[in-house]
């Protein structure tokens, strides 16, 4: 069985609003809902769970219900770090899932995930215990000598650039998630479930990825998602 984890508790800061940035409507639709349909609609996902932020799950509940998204069993309370949340999620699911059940981690406000994608990290998750999304890394990296200079750089044909989904089997999730919070491993506000599975000494596989699996952040990014969408139309 395949469970979909979505991350939606984060605020608004960067986008200069006073909601969250996944409530955000465009075209009359939420964001999360976007991203919420695609799970719904891929075969291989059975069930999902959104981590929400404290105080918007009636509001998600009425979203949910008024575009049939049958397949979210539950809404619980994120926490005040993304890897937080994601501990509440897993804390959560040890009730709901065998461990050999496969969890698939996702932001909330990636509304882009392409269905190839989802099935691909969910096939190699099922193939070697883990899988994360990825793709090359096209730019030139420098390294800082000061603030203004530089006279180092990385080969980039030596990196890849990864995002969600991320899929786990549940319970090597929930061993690592154990250990990073009692030993305080990888729970910081720059981590999240692949560089902490790094920390505690695991070896990630990659999954395809997508150009367009684009994280809503700023309003830069949000109007590349609503030109996205009229280019789909």
């Amino acid at each position: 069985m395949a469970t979909a984890l979505i991350i939606a508790g984060g605020v608004g800061k960067r986008m200069g609003i006073d909601i969250p940035k996944q409530f955000i409507m465009v075209d009359g639709k939420p964001i999360i809902i976007y991203t919420l349909e695609s799970f719904q609609a891929h075969p291989d996902v059975d069930q999902i769970l959104v981590v929400c932020k404290e105080g918007w799950d009636e509001t998600l509940w009425g979203y949910i219900h008024q575009y049939k998204l049958d397949k979210v069993k539950w809404i619980i309370k994120g926490g005040t770090l993304g890897q937080y949340s994601i501990n509440n999620g897993v804390q959560f699911l040890k009730d709901h899932c065998d461990d050999d059940d496969i969890v698939v981690i996702h932001d909330g406000i990636r509304p882009l995930v392409d269905e190839l994608v989802l099935s691909d990290v969910i096939v190699k998750a099922k193939e070697y215990g883990n899988a994360v999304t990825s793709m090359p890394y096209n730019e030139q990296i420098f390294v800082k000598k000061t603030e203004e200079t530089t006279t180092q750089y990385i080969d980039r044909n030596t990196l890849r650039r990864v995002s969600t989904p991320q899929a786990y089997q549940f319970g090597k999730l929930s061993w690592a998630y154990d250990k990073a919070v009692a030993e305080d491993i990888g729970m910081t506000d720059s981590s999240y479930t692949n560089t902490m599975m790094v920390d505690l000494g695991e070896t990630l596989h990659f999954a395809a990825g997508s150009d367009k699996n684009i994280k809503l952040t700023t309003t830069g990014d949000l109007q590349m998602f609503k030109a996205y969408l009229k280019m789909k139309a």
